[in-house]
């Protein structure tokens, strides 16, 4: 997607931040508009029509949790979290609230424009979306069909529903909570059932990946849930 005219809304109280995000983003196309607190945050979300928000937990007046969830209540605008916090539970929190994808401080510019352009990415309606390639491995998700090196590769059910979960959402982080509801119909993350998730997810690995002891394609955040490597 380019970048031409797509505004993205950075809220964050820290001056350098905005500053540092605004030239980055400035370089690579984006209109930046700035919010340096949640109340601005919330109004500008709502009113300013951004394509995307850069949200601080951390704001001065109002929990950045609390500003995301009233920016859901009210508009479906994709946001990134950004915040020092980086603990699994501040992840999954935010996630379950609603937030595209959570990037931690310090940060690299080139990783969050690659985040933003695959959160935008999923924007634009694409004749490919339900089809996933990464060198010699391809998922067509419509026809059902996976194949490796131009070879049929054979999944379980389960194992396909979570590769077809992943691929829907490819470069966004999946919940263990979101994939075992979606996949097993589960509602709690009991330690028998992430080691269910850990041992199907493994079993994929070894199916898909070069080396499945280091993982390219199916990405681990580690205690928060999996990632499909995106090269957008």
């Amino acid at each position: 997607m380019a970048a031409n005219n797509l505004r993205v809304l950075v809220a964050d109280d820290e001056k350098t931040i905005r500053r540092f995000l605004k030239a980055s983003l400035a370089a690579q196309g984006f209109h930046v508009i700035e919010a340096e607190n949640g109340e601005q945050a919330e109004d500008c979300a709502v009113h300013a029509h951004p394509d995307l928000v850069i949200l601080d937990l951390g704001l001065p007046d109002i929990d950045g949790l609390e500003v995301l969830k009233r920016i859901r209540r009210k508009s479906t605008v994709p946001v990134i979290i950004l915040s020092v916090q980086d603990s699994p539970d501040d992840k999954v929190a935010a996630l379950d609230a609603g937030a595209d994808d959570y990037m931690t401080k310090p940060f690299d510019a080139g990783e969050m424009t690659a985040r933003i352009r695959t959160v935008l990415r999923r924007l634009t309606p694409s004749t490919d979306e339900n089809v996933y390639e990464s060198g010699a491995l391809r998922i067509d998700i419509t026809k059902h069909e996976v194949t490796l090196r131009g070879a049929e590769v054979k999944l379980t059910p389960v194992e396909f529903d979570i590769i077809k979960l992943l691929v829907i959402n490819s470069g966004r982080v999946v919940t263990h909570a979101g994939i075992l509801k979606q996949v097993w119909g589960r509602e709690n993350e009991s330690e028998d059932a992430l080691h269910l998730l850990r041992v199907t997810v493994n079993n994929l690995r070894n199916k898909l990946e070069k080396n499945p002891k280091i993982p390219k394609i199916i990405q681990t955040e580690p205690g928060v849930g999996y990632r499909l490597y995106s090269k957008n």
